[in-house]
């Protein structure tokens, strides 16, 4: 079973976050939920096996349903995490569009 990074940390436990929004929109199941946040029954099955992570996606619905900010969602299943990490590509500035080889020999050959 292929487990998400987050789920290593110990105080990760998306069970408490869904079951707090189940009792704070006053739903009777996950089904409900999953109704309330537009996501797809299996959805919130794979977040409580810890097979899927709640992504920025589903927090941003969580919050725009519950009133909730987004920072206490994710206190409440234990992300403690204070920045996120991106991929090495994102975020780094764009190298300077310099002409290769191929475009200055074929810029000259154009010329001669």
């Amino acid at each position: 079973m292929a487990h998400h990074a987050l789920a290593s940390q110990e105080s990760y436990n998306p069970n408490h976050l869904l079951d707090i929004l189940l009792g704070k929109m006053q739903l009777k199941n996950d089904a409900a939920l999953s109704r309330l946040l537009e996501v797809a029954p299996p959805v919130i099955s794979k977040i409580r096996h810890h097979r899927l992570p709640v992504g920025a996606s589903l927090l941003i619905r969580m919050h725009e349903v519950t009133g909730m900010s987004i920072r206490d969602l994710r206190d409440l299943m234990g992300d403690r995490r204070t920045k996120y990490r991106l991929s090495d590509a994102q975020g780094r500035p764009k190298p300077e569009d310099r002409p290769t080889a191929d475009k200055v020999q074929a810029g000259s050959a154009a010329h001669h």
